[in-house]
């Protein structure tokens, strides 16, 4: 039978204590390093400061100038430029002189597509499902269930900046879903 003596080699409390301490910290460092990007994953960004908006961009991803955007289209053009979150969404031309305070956003609220504005009859139709909305984006026939959102546009600059439409919807005087 063995008997123990002072002369083996037994770790002294100090020396277990760091490698638990070791291994302990090394095994948490593995498991930060492979959550943080689940975690990243599941919360959204910051939206960012509270009144700047977006300025909104050409399909090429540049700032769109005011004044060439209003020397390249008529009155009543609906034309589409990358808005809040990158969505198309389109600027209305007022005039020659001016584009309306909203911006409508082409998403359909039925299956996503990109709404385009169909010209010849005045509307905005849905090449997915057939889902039609009127001039201002109100939805006139479905399937699609809600009308497409809105979003403000301001000239500041020479630039359009979009920011989001909170109040209530001015076609349907009822409070906006998207917000």
């Amino acid at each position: 039978m063995a008997q123990f003596s002072e002369s083996m080699d037994v770790p002294d409390m100090g020396r277990r204590q760091f490698m638990n301490l070791l291994t302990f910290g090394t095994v948490t460092g593995v498991a930060l390093g492979v959550l943080y990007p689940v975690v990243k994953y599941f919360i959204p960004p910051s939206s960012g400061g509270a009144g700047g908006g977006t300025t909104a961009k050409d399909e090429l991803g540049d700032t769109v100038s005011v004044s060439d955007f209003l020397g390249k289209h008529n009155a009543g053009d609906r034309v589409l430029v990358q808005g809040l979150k990158g969505d198309p969404t389109y600027i209305v031309v007022d005039g020659s002189e001016s584009i309306q305070d909203y911006g409508i956003n082409a998403i359909c609220t039925h299956l996503g597509c990109v709404v385009p504005w169909n010209i010849a009859e005045n509307k905005f139709k849905c090449p997915c499902h057939g889902s039609q909305y009127d001039a201002t984006g109100k939805v006139v026939r479905g399937p699609a269930p809600l009308s497409l959102a809105l979003s403000h546009v301001a000239v500041q600059d020479d630039q359009m900046v979009i920011t989001p439409w909170t109040e209530t919807d001015f076609r349907t005087e009822e409070e906006p879903w998207w917000a």
